[in-house]
């Protein structure tokens, strides 16, 4: 439901509430009539700056009657990313005076804030598109991955009081840290931290702060500085449903009252705002494919698509969604068929039924303090009908975990302790692998380098901290070096694995492919013209030329090939526990399903959508005996961290949701009755819906 309370600032913060000339003769606060755009001068034609966005025409009011919420939403992270820079300023416009800011030059904005002027000023960009977990762009990111939980405070872990004031710099003088405005500025500070719900957490290090926290410091940094429009790149990423269903209110409250207008940048996977009255849609290669109402623009993109195609419109985000999939059948060369959704059941049956129920990960009433505050395992647990205190949570090999919760619930502060990443880890009762991190009596400690070979770990602080300079081959490499940056010791069969890994996310990784998935095995019996001759395609399919991965750094390709890098990297060396953390986030729902069927399957399987009814089918390579990387083996025990129902693999059988921070609740524990993504009654009963 839309919220009924409005944010509203001080006249002291320039409030927009009275307006004196009529709307329909405001100037818009952006204008763009019939331009097209580069990255660079056309006059330097090559493929790699092609023309984005040819004609386009598109304006955003300053005021109207009834608010325009507009949103772009494009398959291509790229794509809505290039969009918002462009009304943002960026990027050449051809001609020169197809993009104004008329708004911007009158006399109420410099009356304002002169400095509104200013189009990257007065329009503000904030991503979250998964490159960082903390407020990027502040310096205030941890030196290393493990510093954020480290109780003794640097100078330079800067407080969120110190990262929305703009008290970054050690030797930041008077003026930087009060402003000339101190007065107006604390009102406006007061205002913001209230709305966005921050009061709590003020004190707390930036770095400290989980992904939903993150998310909204982010946006009242963005609002410190009273911005004409606001540009949020998917905002809702990596959210729990309850603080997704919070921050959307907060954005239409934000929107409705000018203060400031809001441009959100979705995936066509996203729950799409009821309050979103306009619409932008993207394709692949940065043209505006639909633009308008956003009834016209879906009414013409159902006429165009299928529906799991598009994005979920029925729907506003926090509600109950409707599955859009349909009947999908497993197909091989020989006809034969089966539900998807029973092979998944069939691969975590043979897992269960294969393990030796060996004890991987062992959590004996965990308690993480900070001092006084509690982060996890503040409650009771039966534990073999006896309440106990903490978190008892055992990980067997072959099983498939899922751990859900509220933002800031402790999620990250498990898999930190299994990583052995938190310094706790020495302390608390905890065993990984059957040894504990100190040496007990008559057995040694578990060392760092042990630990780091019995786990394979994607998450956004990985992510965060990956060194970009590496080339996508060194990326996939890395999953044997001791560290980021450390040497990788390959065996043959691991370099016939990497290459294996490299021709079959080709489509992915390459940013200078173009053409059909060539893992598409019906795509490779069309480019060697055999047909049904499965060999010769193989044969092909294998000498392809994977050269490029031995040029193209990891910092080069879009956020999207970089998560699918380090979900490849999680998953390469076989390790005997995957840990997924939000590994499926940035990526667009086809590359999230392929993603998701080579984790269970490897290159035996390949996901093809025919009519918009998914199908799978047995690959050449398993027909001929030539897979090089099978999926999760029934040894391989798997945790995965998500906050939307279709990035949870099929596979994740059990789940562990915990409370929010604060609240006397315990922890719960379920069982996925029904594997599969249609069912999404597994879901509601770990939300409580």
């Amino acid at each position: 439901m839309r919220a009924t309370t409005f944010l509203s600032f001080s006249n002291s913060t320039a409030s927009r509430s009275v307006i004196k000339t009529p709307f329909a003769i405001r100037p818009p606060v952006i204008r763009i009539d019939n331009a097209t755009f580069y990255r660079q001068h056309p006059a330097s034609a090559s493929p790699s700056n092609p023309p984005l966005f040819s004609g386009l025409t598109f304006s955003l009011p300053s005021f109207t009657e009834h608010p325009q919420c507009w949103s772009v939403i494009s398959p291509s992270s790229t794509g809505k990313t290039t969009f918002l820079e462009v009304l943002q300023g960026q990027h050449i416009c051809i001609p020169p005076n197809g993009r104004s800011f008329p708004y911007l030059s009158t006399d109420d904005v410099a009356a304002k804030d002169p400095h509104l002027r200013v189009p990257t000023r007065a329009i503000r960009y904030v991503g979250f598109n998964g490159t960082s977990s903390t407020a990027g762009g502040s310096g205030t990111r941890g030196a290393y991955l493990s510093a954020r939980y480290e109780s003794r405070r640097e100078d330079t872990d800067f407080s969120l009081l110190d990262y929305l004031k703009g008290n970054t710099n050690l030797n930041a003088s008077e003026e930087a840290v009060f402003g000339r405005e101190s007065v107006k500025k604390e009102e406006t500070l007061r205002e913001v931290v209230q709305q966005l719900k921050l009061e709590a957490l003020l004190d707390l290090p930036v770095g400290n702060l989980s992904n939903g926290q993150t998310r909204r410091a982010r946006i009242a940094k963005a609002l410190m500085s009273a911005p004409e429009a606001l540009l949020l790149d998917e905002p809702f990423m990596g959210l729990d449903p309850p603080t997704t269903s919070t921050i959307s209110s907060l954005l239409y409250n934000l929107t409705v009252a000018n203060s400031p207008r809001i441009i959100l940048g979705l995936r066509p996977q996203d729950l799409l705002p009821e309050w979103i009255t306009h619409l932008v849609y993207l394709d692949s290669d940065h043209n505006v494919a639909q633009l308008g109402p956003r009834e016209v623009v879906l009414n013409a993109l159902h006429a165009l698509w299928r529906p799991a195609s598009l994005p979920n419109n029925p729907q506003a985000v926090g509600s109950k969604p409707t599955s859009s999939d349909q009947n999908t059948t497993f197909s091989s060369n020989q006809n034969a068929s089966q539900p998807e959704d029973s092979l998944s059941k069939l691969s975590v049956e043979k897992a269960a039924a294969e393990n030796n129920q060996e004890t991987l990960i062992e959590m004996s009433g965990v308690e993480v303090k900070y001092g006084e505050k509690q982060v996890l395992g503040a409650w009771e647990q039966m534990v073999d009908g006896q309440p106990k205190k903490g978190l008892w949570w055992n990980v067997k090999r072959g099983s498939r975990w899922g751990i859900f919760g509220p933002n800031g619930s402790g999620k990250t502060t498990i898999l930190s302790l299994i990583c052995s990443d938190h310094p706790q880890t020495y302390s608390l009762p905890i065993k990984l692998f059957g040894r504990s991190r100190l040496p007990t009596p008559g057995q040694p400690g578990i060392s760092i380098f042990d630990l780091q070979s019995h786990i394979g770990h994607s998450s956004p602080e990985v992510h965060a901290f990956f060194p970009r300079e590496l080339t996508v081959r060194q990326t996939l490499e890395n999953a044997w070096a001791d560290t980021f940056r450390g040497k990788a010791i390959l065996s043959h069969e691991n370099d016939l694995v990497v290459d294996a890994c490299l021709r079959w996310f080709e489509h992915e990784l390459n940013p200078a492919f173009s053409g059909p998935d060539p893992a598409d095995p019906v795509q490779q019996a069309r480019a060697t013209k055999h047909g049904s001759k499965s060999g010769k395609h193989v044969e092909v399919y294998l000498e392809r030329d994977i050269d490029w991965a031995d040029s193209v750094r990891f910092g080069e390709v879009s956020v999207a090939a970089q998560r699918v890098a380090l979900l490849l990297r999680a998953l390469i060396k076989k390790p005997d526990v995957v840990i997924l953390d939000e590994a499926f986030s940035a990526m667009d729902a086809a590359t999230r399903d392929k993603c998701m069927t080579f984790l269970a399957h490897g290159e035996s399987v390949y996901r093809k959508k025919r009519n918009a009814a998914p199908k799978m089918l047995v690959t050449p390579l398993a027909t001929e005996g030539k897979v090089a990387i099978e999926g999760l083996e029934a040894r391989q025990a798997l945790i995965c961290v998500s906050h939307l129902a279709e990035e949870v693999p099929d596979l994740v059988m059990e789940w562990m949701c915990l409370p929010e921070p604060n609240e006397e609740k315990t922890v719960r524990f379920g069982t996925r009755v029904n594997s599969g993504s249609r069912d999404r009654k597994w879901w509601d009963a770990i939300w409580e819906l």
